[in-house]
This record gives structure tokens, C-alpha cells and sequence, in this order.
């Protein structure tokens, strides 16, 4: 699995992450919503920690900058 996020997109999708979890622990909110968010929250970090985006290779979109995830694979003689 190639990396199709870049640090900007990692990190801002850890903060939300810790943002969305702490409302989730800390009682602000509750029921269904609680549990939306602490899924979103899960699903978010999961991404960001694995640098993978499923819905992005989907759509072909990347955001890292690394040349070694841009290039296609070389052509075995």
C-alpha cells in the first residue's frame, strides 16, 4: 500500500482526531452522536498513522509530496 497523504493532511487529520475524542470521553457530547464522532475520530487516526486514504485512491487524488509515491513502477526486463 503506496502513502497518498502528505504531513499536512496526517496532522491535521490526528488533531481532529484528538479534538473529536476528547468531546467523545469528556461527556460533551452523548447517544448516537457520541458514537459517530468516536468512530469518525477512529477512522481519522487510523489514516493518518498509516498515511492511506482509501476514498482518495479511489478518486486519484495525493497529497504527498514524495517522488517515490508518485513514480509508476519500473518496467521489469
Amino acid at each position: 500500500m503506496k502513502h497518498n497523504m502528505g504531513r499536512v493532511d496526517r496532522t491535521l487529520r490526528a488533531l481532529a482526531a484528538v479534538v473529536l475524542a476528547y468531546l467523545v470521553l469528556s461527556g460533551s457530547v452523548g447517544g448516537a452522536l457520541a458514537v459517530v464522532l468516536g468512530v469518525l475520530a477512529v477512522m481519522l487516526l487510523g489514516t493518518s498513522l498509516l498515511g492511506y486514504c482509501p476514498p482518495y485512491a479511489l478518486l486519484g487524488i495525493s497529497t504527498c509530496k514524495c517522488e517515490e509515491h508518485r513514480k509508476p513502477p519500473a518496467a521489469s526486463a
